[in-house]
């Protein structure tokens, strides 16, 4: 059972739809202009999307908004869903079939809750609808690395997605077991998912030597800390979709990386 993931230039640039539906706080999102991010988006060269059933806001919802973008979906893309803490792995999974339009999911993760919280039960039946060929790619989301291993004990893991960045990169040991095993580490939150200021005198002197933005760098850094990592930066901006993908074009070098490594 494979992700069907390509990790090669822009596909390890992809684009987080949680925002596409708008966000608590902020401005309600054009569903017009959703659209045009999601196509734009794969024009750009994204090769994996990140989505869920219970990404939506109001009546709109993300997984809708793929659909209607994208569909007929071009080869080469992962569509990449999730289960919550304490939902119905096998509802879950037909809720994310119907709302995309889908036959098989390319990838599902299970979503941890807690650090604490056992994960092999309900890893075996996403393990199951695998089996049965609904799911393409399983995988495990905000795991720690003992939950990681309790999953692998029962079936292959395809992709960890877990919050890891420039400012935040506690996950980095499991980030290289993942690059060891030759297991797909997609990071959520890369830009700090709001929460985090991009103000380090570090970072912001790595953007002037470059000519980039700070948020452009703290992509390019993660694409380069590991050959295994994919970046899923979310927007609903066509403006901000075409500034994060300028970030595969950004080459760090050395003096870069041990002064951004540093940051954390």
């Amino acid at each position: 059972m494979g992700g069907g993931f390509r990790r090669g230039g822009a596909g390890r640039l992809g684009l987080g739809a949680m925002r596409l539906p708008g966000m608590p706080g902020r401005l309600p999102v054009d569903h017009t202009t959703a659209v045009a991010v999601a196509r734009r988006a794969v024009q750009l060269g994204v090769t994996h999307i990140d989505t869920a059933a219970f990404y939506t806001r109001g009546t709109s919802r993300a997984n809708e908004i793929l659909r209607r973008a994208l569909r007929p979906y071009p080869d080469g893309l992962t569509l990449a869903t999730k289960i919550g803490p304490g939902q119905d792995v096998r509802a879950v999974v037909r809720q994310n079939l119907d709302e995309l339009g889908l036959d098989v999911l390319d990838l599902v993760y299970l979503q941890s809750g807690r650090p604490d919280e056992p994960l092999a039960g309900r890893f075996a039946q996403l393990a199951e609808l695998g089996e049965q060929g609904l799911v393409r790619g399983l995988g495990v989301a905000d795991v720690t690395r003992a939950q990681f291993a309790e999953a692998r004990a029962v079936a292959p893991v395809a992709a960890v997605q877990n919050r890891f960045g420039v400012l935040d990169q506690s996950d980095g040991a499991l980030v290289d077991e993942c690059a060891e095993a030759d297991v797909t580490y997609v990071a959520h939150s890369a830009l700090g998912g709001g929460r985090v200021r991009f103000t380090d005198g570090g970072l912001r002197k790595v953007a002037l030597r470059h000519g980039a933005t700070v948020y452009q760098v703290a992509l390019a850094w993660g694409l380069m800390r590991s050959p295994t990592l994919v970046q899923i930066p979310g927007t609903a901006s066509l403006t901000h979709l075409e500034q994060n993908m300028a970030a595969v074009r950004l080459k760090l070098d050395e003096t870069d990386m041990t002064l951004l490594e540093r940051l954390a």
